[in-house]
């Protein structure tokens, strides 16, 4: 007999960059072009300090750091670095938001705490949601692609 355990199912296609891009400049003050401009920046940035043994802390997204995936050895002769790496990953911890006083706990920033929960009907949605998350408001652009 099986064991059942609820799962969340990720709908549609994934957010790309240009549509968050879209979404930061309509919030700011600087263009599409410039949001996107720096995002693209990101990655190459948080990679030099990965590599220099850093962790990377962005307010109110989470922590990055790098992981390893290794196998041990029983004794100190048989260390071997490079024989026993066999992956190195990145950490993701979400930020915590809300006071952690006694009595209460942070929640992470990027679990919404409004999650409507729906049972699953295998169909996949065929037209991409285009609300302003927490707002339930049309942002107007329905431009695929």
């Amino acid at each position: 007999m099986g064991v059942y355990y609820p799962q969340a199912v990720t709908v549609g296609k994934p957010i790309d960059t240009k549509t968050i891009a879209d979404r930061l400049a309509k919030i700011s003050t600087v263009s599409r072009a410039d949001v996107a401009a720096v995002m693209a920046e990101l990655p190459g940035v948080m990679a030099d300090y990965l590599e220099q043994g850093k962790s990377v802390k962005l307010e109110g997204l989470g922590t990055f750091r790098l992981t390893l995936d290794t196998t041990g050895v029983k004794t100190r002769e048989e260390f071997d670095f490079q024989k026993q790496l066999k992956a190195v990953r990145v950490s993701f911890i979400p930020a915590r938001e809300g006071a952690a006083t006694k009595g209460s706990t942070p929640t992470r920033a990027l679990v919404p705490s409004g999650i409507e929960w729906l049972p699953y009907d295998g169909k996949a949605e065929e037209e991409e949601d285009t609300t302003t998350p927490g707002t339930g408001e049309d942002d107007g652009d329905h431009q695929l692609g």
